[in-house]
């Protein structure tokens, strides 16, 4: 699965992506995001807010509660604003 980083989450991690396999009891975007945590100190770092980080899954916006079996490709970006 492709994890994309967007904003300030791909600043502070110094990447845009990255290719991960998580085990099977990594189950849905906020166990994905646990899971990154444990693996990168700086990505622990970036989302210790968790509440703030969005999520997207195969280009749909979801809560963290949404699923990951199957996705394609998740993003993570912080809250947007517009003008």
């Amino acid at each position: 699965m492709k994890i994309l980083y967007f904003a300030w989450l791909r600043e502070r991690l110094n990447r845009g992506e990255e290719e991960v396999s998580p085990p099977p009891e990594v189950a849905t975007v906020a166990d994905l995001i646990d899971w990154l945590a444990t693996r990168d100190e700086a990505f622990a770092h970036a989302v210790e807010k968790r509440a703030l980080i969005k999520a997207a899954v195969d280009a749909k916006l979801v809560p963290h509660t949404a699923p990951i079996a199957g996705a394609q490709v998740v993003a993570l970006f912080p809250p947007m604003t517009g003008g």
